[in-house]
């Protein structure tokens, strides 16, 4: 599938949806950046059709713009059904959506368990997909810490990461929006295992940010407790490294 395409970005305006569509209309294909505020709304429907007409390929980047268990499942669950309708109907030949590793083994984190309502949704559609697995992102950094802050200490697992930056998802995504779909899940994930809370310490001593932080195993991640197995792709996963190290990145963008 490697003529030029009509390729949809749904999310297309996000952090990684931006590369994404960067990557793709430079190797040629013609890419819609939708979103809300471009008039495609997966959530009410609003510009779907329009949007996915003559589309072989769908890319699924979507954020849910609100993070409360209840609405991030309706959000997850109503924009999937909407989408998948619409491909179906378009004659959509690939859905390509980014989830998230560990999605199945953290069933207390409300924002997991709709990601996972969403892949099964996906796999009980007609239209042939992907599933990309995705651990977190190198730029998520400053929001881990925002959100585990309290006063001057930021309390947080020690729960083993394989972070990736954003730029290394957007390629992989890129590379399998213009493959044959897999019917099926690949992971992908950064080059190298860091504990949660040294992931933290690094970017807050690389910021020069006076906040410490502590240590604590039942600290919880989207409302989760951690192992060292939850965040890293599977033993048998055979994820796809991303090349950008975090120290790499780190000097690149503190610089």
């Amino acid at each position: 599938m490697n003529s030029k395409m009509k390729i949809v970005v749904i999310g297309g305006t996000g952090l990684i949806g931006t590369k994404l569509v960067n990557n793709l209309r430079q190797r040629g294909h013609e890419v819609v950046a939708a979103s809300p505020s471009s008039g495609v709304n997966t959530f009410t429907g609003e510009g779907l059709a329009e949007a996915l007409t003559g589309a072989q390929v769908v890319v699924d980047v979507a954020n849910a713009p609100q993070w409360d268990d209840k609405a991030v499942l309706e959000f997850f669950e109503t924009a999937g059904r909407n989408l998948l309708a619409a491909e179906a109907a378009a004659g959509v030949r690939h859905h390509v959506a980014l989830s998230i590793v560990g999605a199945d083994r953290l069933p207390a984190s409300g924002y997991l368990r709709a990601k996972l309502a969403q892949e099964n949704l996906i796999k009980a559609s007609k239209v042939p997909f992907t599933i990309v697995r995705s651990t977190q992102f190198f730029e998520f950094v400053k929001g881990i810490a925002q959100s585990a802050t309290e006063g001057q200490t930021v309390r947080l697992s020690p729960g083993m990461m394989q972070p990736i930056a954003a730029e290394d998802v957007a390629a992989a995504l890129t590379d399998v929006a213009v493959a044959e779909p897999v019917n099926g899940t690949i992971e992908i994930a950064g080059p190298e295992p860091i504990r949660m809370d040294e992931f933290v310490r690094q970017f807050l001593s690389a910021t020069g940010d006076a906040r410490k932080v502590n240590t604590d195993v039942h600290a919880r991640y989207f409302g989760a407790e951690l192992n060292d197995q939850s965040l890293v792709p599977g033993p048998r996963a055979k994820p796809r490294l991303g090349a950008t190290r975090f120290v790499d990145w780190l000097s690149r963008s503190t610089s």
